[in-house]
């Protein structure tokens, strides 16, 4: 029986297309804990890295304890009203990406219409992006339950943006 192969294709085993050379690293930031930076320039419209992580259902995340508003810490992405990325679970270096005021980067929901579990999220720049700058981007977090003074300081944004609201909590209107 003989075997067919592509045009162009000897049947040999491909090399491995060369590695992209990282440009982000994840190490402390002076914004909150850990945060990501650039290693090399980012150009404006990049696509940086995905933002990975088990897909979990809001009530298995409400169940457990990944999802406590009032702990001022995240790392859970909603794609949907049914879906979540939980960067707690199987999570990369871009669930140490802080949030800013004024964002270098910006998150953007590459949807599945067929399987909504399956929409992926990718952090992209907003603008070029220097070696040793921090990527930020805004969360867009809006509780359920009341921005109290307590939750706000709870949720407190320590971004350093002239434009800082000091917290990371969106307006409900």
């Amino acid at each position: 029986m003989a075997v067919e192969h592509a045009p162009g294709d000897n049947g040999d085993p491909q090399p491995e297309p060369p590695r992209m050379p990282r440009k982000i690293v994840a190490r402390k930031s002076a914004i909150h804990g850990n945060g990501v930076f650039a290693l090399e320039p980012i150009a404006k419209g990049e696509r940086i890295v995905e933002y990975k992580g088990q897909r979990r259902t809001h009530e298995e995340v409400d169940a457990g304890d990944t999802g406590a508003a009032d702990s001022g810490h995240t790392f859970l992405f909603t794609l949907d009203d049914n879906w979540v990325i939980d960067a707690n679970f199987g999570g990369n270096s871009a669930r140490w990406i802080n949030y800013s005021c004024s964002p270098n980067c910006e998150a953007v929901l590459d949807e599945n219409e067929d399987d909504p579990r399956k929409s992926r999220v990718f952090i992209e720049a907003k603008r070029a992006i220097k070696p040793g700058e921090e990527l930020t981007y805004d969360y867009g977090i809006t509780l359920d339950e009341p921005h109290t003074a307590r939750m706000k300081k709870i949720w407190a944004c320590h971004c350093g943006s002239k434009n800082c609201t000091g917290t990371m909590l969106k307006p409900k209107r």
